[in-house]
């Protein structure tokens, strides 16, 4: 009676059992779960026809669309990899993560043609490019299979099913880390299953929802929600780019109950001037993790009747570890009670062992202040880094997957963030490693020296920030330095401001002293972490 755990069996379950409900809305488009699962026949049928076989690896680089939820059913489904590619990176970011995955096929929106186009001829491990649009003309041209013509070709039956064990991977998420390059994560069937019942429970999803992808799917497989969603038969509208006037406009005219996102784009909701001429459905919540939200963000949401549940996690755990589950004895408490509770970072999923642990791996007391590292192990944790087995031997040491976030654990139980082990800077919800800016700084002909940290910031939650020391006899200005950054690498990892220092504090070893930059910054904040 072994049935293994995948996620494809949540849309075959939701096309048998209800196949003319509506599954996916995309602008005009409207698809059945019927209709998906077709679509999503003829996509692992076209695939197999370019070659993709059992363990190939299939990139995926695209705004939030129906035919990029497609492909998170079509490739597993073939026993293949699917690497959802952050489509906030830049061209050389593409180039080593297609290399080092070894892609054998890119699907590319057209939104995205010049991000790649120089690329191909490049590398030889990537066999075909399959450019997903309606009549929208390519930002660049780009000799590529047509998406609809292919599935054209396809049959809807997918006739030749292929095992696939639970243990293997399905999908491959790069992620910024702690070092200059990416990290592939790589998650297994079963983890990704684990993800979305997570996501289930978490976050309360019943058939009658309707949940719009405010969240890049690319960003930890949407948080597991693509699929979950499909299992529980819910619907699911795609959002290509985050606009508050677009996302109000949705929410009334599907009914949105649901959504995730990082807190930037809590506070862009809780800002917009016009959010009270909208009406929404009774219900409706919102995800969001990344950052503890802000007392101001969650009474702005919670004055249009939203309601914020507080998450945490990493990609590397599939990604949901805690939710801060609301106690109805927290109703009677004042408001600043109330909303420190809700930043929190909570208890620990179902089937997932969450720890606050010192560096004996011994777990520290439940007393609120004793802080020691959140470490975790279950079946939503990673296999690994791909091609990294020293970087994934250091990240499951001892049995555990070490987070590198500081935390106490309070005498309820509940886990709280004080401060991060790692230098990765947290900004709007996406890592940026302080290393790859500094390299980036370190090719600029006037600097000398730079250390980039993390620093308070009301909208990111934190941005990052360059402290640099030029070379004697040249010049240059703050904004031409940021200008620098920007010009070669994703935006959101340029700093967002530069401060000229004679020198840098280091240790007897010479190693650059970041705790004591951070210090002026981040002093009288409760916490050391906002991201």
């Amino acid at each position: 009676m072994f049935e293994p755990l995948l996620p494809l069996n949540f849309l075959r379950r939701a096309a048998r059992l209800f196949p003319s409900k509506t599954a996916v809305v995309d602008g005009a488009r409207r698809l059945t779960y019927g209709a998906l699962a077709a679509r999503v026949h003829q996509l692992s049928n076209a695939l197999r026809s370019l070659g993709v076989t059992k363990g190939d690896v299939v990139a995926v680089l695209s705004p939030n669309s129906h035919r990029m939820l497609e492909a998170f059913f079509a490739v597993p489904q073939l026993g293949a990899v699917l690497a959802p590619l952050n489509f906030r990176l830049t061209t050389p970011e593409f180039a080593y993560i297609l290399e080092h995955a070894a892609a054998k096929v890119l699907l590319v929106d057209w939104e995205y043609a010049h991000q790649v186009a120089p690329l191909l001829g490049t590398l030889p491990g990537l066999e075909h490019t399959v450019l997903l649009r309606d009549d929208e003309i390519p930002t660049a041209p780009l000799p590529a299979h047509d998406y609809e013509t292919l599935l054209a070709a396809a049959s809807p039956v997918f006739p030749v099913p292929v095992e696939v064990a639970e243990t293997e991977v399905a999908t491959l998420n790069y992620t910024s880390g702690t070092t200059a390059r990416p990290k592939g994560v790589m998650l297994t069937h079963r983890a990704c299953v684990m993800s979305a019942l997570n996501y289930i429970t978490a976050l309360n999803v019943v058939p009658t929802d309707v949940y719009l992808h405010t969240l890049p799917m690319f960003h930890a497989n949407g948080w597991g929600g693509i699929w979950a969603l499909a299992g529980r038969g819910g619907r699911q509208v795609c959002l290509r780019k985050v606009e508050a006037q677009t996302i109000f406009t949705l929410m009334q005219q599907e009914g949105v109950t649901l959504a995730c996102a990082a807190p930037t784009v809590l506070v862009t909701l809780a800002t917009f001037s016009g959010a009270r001429d909208y009406q929404f459905a009774p219900g409706v919540r919102i995800g969001t993790g990344g950052a503890p939200p802000a007392a101001a963000v969650l009474r702005n949401m919670e004055a249009l009747g939203i309601e914020v549940l507080h998450l945490y996690g990493l990609t590397e755990t599939g990604p949901f570890l805690t939710s801060c589950e609301w106690q109805p004895a927290w109703n009677d408490l004042d408001v600043s009670t109330r909303y420190r509770l809700k930043a929190r970072q909570g208890l620990s999923q179902l089937l997932t062992d969450v720890r606050v642990m010192d560096e004996h791996l011994q777990e520290v007391p439940w007393d609120g202040q004793t802080v020691g590292e959140i470490v975790a192990r279950g079946n939503n944790v990673m296999e690994g880094y791909y091609k990294q087995p020293e970087a994934t031997a250091e990240a499951l040491r001892g049995g555990w997957f070490h987070s590198g976030d500081l935390a106490v654990v309070h005498p309820d139980g509940y886990i709280e963030v004080m401060d991060r082990a790692k230098d990765v800077i947290k900004s709007g919800g996406e890592n940026v490693s302080s290393v790859e800016v500094e390299a980036m700084l370190y090719e600029h002909p006037a600097v000398l020296e730079a250390a980039v940290i993390g620093v308070p910031d009301s909208q990111w939650g934190e941005v990052p920030k360059a402290l640099v020391v030029l070379k004697p006899q040249q010049q240059a200005s703050a904004q031409a330095l940021m200008e620098f950054c920007r010009d070669r690498m994703a935006h959101f990892k340029a700093p967002k401001s530069v401060e000229f220092v004679e020198t840098l504090p280091k240790t007897a070893t010479g190693k650059v002293q970041k705790f004591a930059l951070r210090e002026p910054y981040w002093a009288g904040q409760e916490k050391r972490v906002q991201g």
